[in-house]
């Protein structure tokens, strides 16, 4: 069963080794097969039989292999990759003398799901909280997975109809049906904010303070079948677009969503980022015990690949691991964490795609080392991630935040925030004008630029530990025509240099509407003569 993004870039690869392309060939195939299955049968299509196996590996280079050769890595620990394979490509590693091990036969719900929640279950639940919690909650559906089962969305905040200059947060769960810990660990959740608002301090403050999303279960059809695919067979976590050929942009410059033609719960979860403007989130699946941080693919294998905030990725990801015992102890993470390239690399991922095209930093945390853990063992889990759960959800509130607005009417502008040095942007919300961009302790220069405004730069902007700076800016909605002539040219900026140089200049220099003409103005001027 081939995932979304590894069908995209084998289309790519035709200079693999042979057993590579027969192995891609029989992939699309099957992939085919089963969309279209899918197409004809709709709810009552049966979802096709896969085997999770083991692999011994040598390096990351044979992991590169097996994904290059289309095959499912879901895992890799201690010189053995796990794999979810069809039955021809089970034969095909047999033959290729890789001796994989079976370790199970999907689908396998009706032997698992005892003591955790079905999604009948989980759907009255999510109503009857809703109901419960009026005042706060709001459940509401991204769309319909291929067999018709709604994707719910649980919003937490004070006024859960407004939208409010707040950061946007999101926790979703269970892109793998087969890794239902997280769906469970997502309801405890909602109910311990829902129950404890009003009367636990720290979290109404937080509801109080942020929209809180959470999305229980990606995946519903897969889970109810106890297999990883949807079902049309595609592994939701690697069905996004891919990096490069599909992510040149972000949603502010206009890139392409690229959303048609993926599976269904993966579209809606692409549609809903887009709408939204999330500053942090995180996904949840189980089969290792560690906090998986951004990037998981920089075009470079399975190598370690860092972002932009690579600092702060390191320590979000730890403010998550250390609060979590069994995690933090990890024998093969250290301190639980690890970069997603470095651990091993995927196409087509969640946390990535957030990151590149919505300029949310997101995680990919791995709950459990075992899939599947008996029921039995869920408060234990709990326990281990509840502090967790809320550390990262306190985290959306540091760094520097604040709201955009034009100085022509004192509208919100949906602007792009940059940060001296660092090639990561953030983006404000296009309702509110609001933006809250992550950052460490430190003292940064903040570039806000939005089209029809002069872009405005400032310095010596102090973050603190605890909560976010405050900086609210005004952009000038003035242009570099500065005597009205329809065009910006020499003498444009001559009056600015005037200007700046304190002579009587009978125009109003001050681009960045600053209050004084300076060198900025000039620049803004220069720049503006140039066409940048």
């Amino acid at each position: 069963m081939m995932h979304f993004a590894a069908r995209r870039r084998n289309e790519r690869k035709k200079g693999d080794i042979l057993r590579g392309q027969l192995a891609r060939i029989a992939q699309r195939a099957f992939a085919c097969l089963v969309f279209a299955g899918a197409a004809l049968l709709g709810e009552a299509q049966a979802i096709a039989q896969t085997y999770v196996v083991d692999v011994i590996v040598i390096d990351r280079a044979d992991v590169d292999a097996l994904t290059q050769a289309g095959l499912d890595v879901s895992g890799v620990r201690s010189g053995v990759a796990e794999l979810y394979v069809t039955e021809a490509q089970l034969a095909w590693l047999q033959a290729s003398g890789r001796s994989p091990r079976i370790r199970e036969v999907q689908p396998s719900a009706r032997q698992k799901a005892e003591g955790y929640r079905t999604y009948a279950a989980l759907t009255s639940e999510l109503q009857d909280l809703a109901v419960a919690h009026a005042g706060i909650c709001r459940v509401s559906s991204l769309g319909k997975s291929v067999q018709g089962r709604e994707l719910w969305a649980v919003l937490i905040t004070d006024n859960p109809d407004v939208e409010e200059d707040e950061p946007e947060f999101k926790y979703v769960s269970t892109p793998h049906g087969d890794e239902p810990v997280g769906t469970e660990l997502c309801l405890n959740f909602i109910t311990m904010l829902l129950e404890g608002y009003g009367v636990d301090a720290r979290v109404t403050g937080l509801v109080d303070s942020t929209a809180i999303w959470v999305v229980p279960l990606m995946n519903p059809d897969g889970r109810e079948a106890g297999t990883r695919y949807n079902a049309q067979g595609f592994d939701l976590n690697r069905s996004f677009p891919d990096y490069p050929s599909e992510l040149s942009g972000t949603m502010y410059s206009g890139a392409p969503l690229h959303d048609a033609g993926r599976p269904p719960e993966t579209a809606h979860v692409m549609r809903w980022t887009a709408q939204r403007s999330f500053a942090l989130s995180a996904n949840f699946h189980a089969g290792a015990l560690v906090v998986n941080y951004p990037y998981d693919d920089d075009s470079r294998g399975s190598v370690f690949s860092p972002t932009p905030d690579e600092a702060l990725c390191v320590y979000l990801a730890e403010r998550y691991s250390q609060h979590n015992a069994p995690m933090w102890h990890s024998a093969y993470f250290p301190r639980g964490i690890t970069n997603g390239a470095a651990w091993y690399s995927i196409d087509g991922g969640m946390q990535d795609w957030n990151y590149r095209y919505a300029g949310c930093i997101e995680m990919t945390i791995e709950l459990s080392d075992t899939k599947w853990p008996s029921a039995s063992a869920l408060p234990a889990l709990w326990d281990d991630n509840r502090e967790s759960m809320l550390q990262y959800l306190e985290a959306v509130h540091l760094g520097v935040r604040g709201i955009v607005r034009s100085d022509r009417d004192g509208a919100p502008v949906w602007a792009r925030v940059d940060v001296d040095g660092n090639a990561q942007p953030a983006f404000t919300d296009r309702a509110v004008g609001d933006y809250h961009r992550l950052l460490l302790p430190g003292v940064y220069a903040l570039t806000f630029s939005a089209p029809g405004h002069m872009p405005r730069r400032v310095e010596n902007v102090i973050v603190s530990e605890g909560n976010a700076t405050r900086l609210d800016v005004s952009l000038s909605a003035r242009t570099a025509d500065v005597d009205g002539d329809h065009k910006i040219d020499i003498l444009d900026v001559q009056l600015v240099i005037n200007a700046a140089l304190r002579y009587a200049v009978p125009y109003d220099c001050d681009l960045d509407g600053s209050g004084h003409v300076d060198a900025i103005d000039v620049q803004l001027a220069i720049n503006g003569a140039l066409g940048l």
